[in-house]
């Protein structure tokens, strides 16, 4: 269940990474609250997973999720570069977070 629950953070990551641009520096009411809502959850749910994962695996796969997924959604949303190069290192990213869960034994 910890897995599940650092992929959810991770993906909520996003979420919050992507919904501050829509907050406009915190001054529009419901995306501010959504985002702050998305953060509280995400940083809980990495919480839950670090009671069983090791705090270095689940950052890392937190932070691997987010990094990727963000970029991802900045890539459909705010047209940001889709060169090769950086879809390429964006796969390893996700290689790496593969490769964690592929490796850290346990649960």
């Amino acid at each position: 269940m910890a897995w599940f629950y650092l992929m959810l953070a991770g993906c909520l990551e996003c979420a919050w990474a992507i919904g501050i641009k829509y907050t406009a520096g915190f001054s529009k009411p419901l995306p501010s609250l959504l985002t702050a809502t998305a953060m509280v959850a995400s940083f809980w749910l990495l919480s839950l997973a670090m009671k069983t994962i090791p705090v270095g695996t689940a950052y890392a796969v937190w932070t691997g999720i987010g990094a990727t997924g963000v970029a991802i959604f900045g890539m459909l949303l705010f047209n940001e570069p889709r060169d090769l190069a950086r879809i390429f290192c964006l796969l390893l990213i996700m290689a790496g977070v593969i490769g964690l869960r592929l490796f850290s034994g346990g649960e």
